[in-house]
């Protein structure tokens, strides 16, 4: 679906997502965060309740399943004061905070015949971020220093082959400021790659090129060849992922990550794309902010779970669903079912 018939979309189904006003928040928060001078602001603390249950009959009876939930990492300014609530079973293993996929863990004997289930409940505060970058100010970094490792390929989906390398100097142009680089290149593909529904990425061999070859991606696919291009002009950038919200509606989604000297760190969502507004900085919000609605499982991709998987993932790349396995083999998506439940506790 192309922007034109998103928008015919939203016009017919006026009870799907026009009850929360992103430009609105988006506004709050910028003039929240220029007025303290702090990079973030707008608290907003959410219930999660997130749950898998493996189909009857998958698992012989009183075999052991494991199963692993993604839960959200203590990232200072962006989500905070996790605190886990209940969980069945209530024998569980949290994984430390500096894995970048990080999950809780579970075991249970498999009931046969019968549903078999696993659920974590937990509080967590995230905040909404945005820097005021002056472009001029925006400095290159040192191709050697300690940001190297996110200035490289990555194989197989972070790759700078002969077909992206043309694309960059197409988009980039004689440009040389990072900042102005990564504007250009968040600006095409907001223009230029249509967001579409995307099969499962264990099927993709390449999704920084998928979208190039076929002119479509979902966030995944668009932040991933954000995130390649980026790199490949000398600009840090990394991937991060989890949920988003609008109030009543709610997705799994994708995102980046993207440094900028003096700056550091900064969100980016090339899929949210440039706003419709004449203020530069609020059209290019996404390129260096983000909402306060977001809920972080991940900062990075195919990353090893803790404790570690024994068999295939089912997804290889991101972790926002959950995984399941036992000692026979790995429990695909169509073994078991998955539940997201959330509310807002204050904002």
């Amino acid at each position: 679906l192309d922007k034109k018939l998103n928008e015919i979309w939203r016009r017919q189904n006026p009870e799907t997502g026009e009850k929360f006003d992103l430009d609105l928040h988006i506004e709050n928060l910028m003039a929240e965060c220029l007025e303290s001078g702090l990079p973030y602001g707008h608290p907003v603390r959410l219930r999660i309740k997130q749950g898998i249950e493996v189909h009857p009959g998958q698992v012989p009876k009183g075999e052991t399943i494991s199963c692993w939930i993604p839960f959200p990492r203590e990232i200072p300014h962006r989500q905070i004061n996790i605190k886990l609530l209940d969980a069945f079973p209530q024998k569980y293993k949290v994984a430390p905070n500096d894995q970048l996929q990080r999950t809780v863990y579970f075991e249970q004997p498999s009931n046969g015949q019968q549903p078999t289930k696993f659920w974590v409940e937990y509080e967590y505060t995230p905040h909404g971020i945005y820097v005021n970058v002056d472009p001029e100010k925006v400095k290159p970094v040192d191709p050697n220093g300690p940001l190297k490792e996110f200035l490289q390929e990555r194989p197989p989906h972070i790759v700078f082959s002969d077909t992206l390398k043309k694309l960059s100097k197409k988009i980039v142009g004689n440009e040389t400021n990072p900042y102005r680089i990564a504007q250009k290149i968040f600006a095409w593909i907001d223009t230029n790659i249509t967001w579409a529904s995307a099969r499962e990425y264990s099927t993709i061999r390449n999704l920084s090129l998928y979208p190039v070859i076929n002119k479509h991606g979902d966030c995944g696919i668009q932040s991933m060849l954000f995130i390649t291009l980026c790199r490949m002009n000398g600009i840090p950038a990394r991937w991060q992922s989890g949920w988003e919200f609008q109030p009543p509606n709610d997705s799994m989604h994708d995102w980046s990550m993207i440094y900028f000297e003096p700056y550091g760190w900064l969100p980016s969502d090339v899929t949210y794309g440039m706003r419709k507004s004449q203020d530069e900085r609020v059209k290019y919000f996404y390129l260096n902010g983000m909402d306060s609605y977001r809920l972080i499982f991940n900062d990075d991709f195919s990353r090893p779970f803790d404790p570690p998987k024994k068999h295939f993932r089912s997804e290889t790349v991101d972790s926002q669903r959950g995984e399941v396995e036992w000692n026979g083999g790995n429990l695909y998506f169509d073994q078991w079912d998955w539940t997201f439940e959330w509310k807002v506790i204050s904002q």
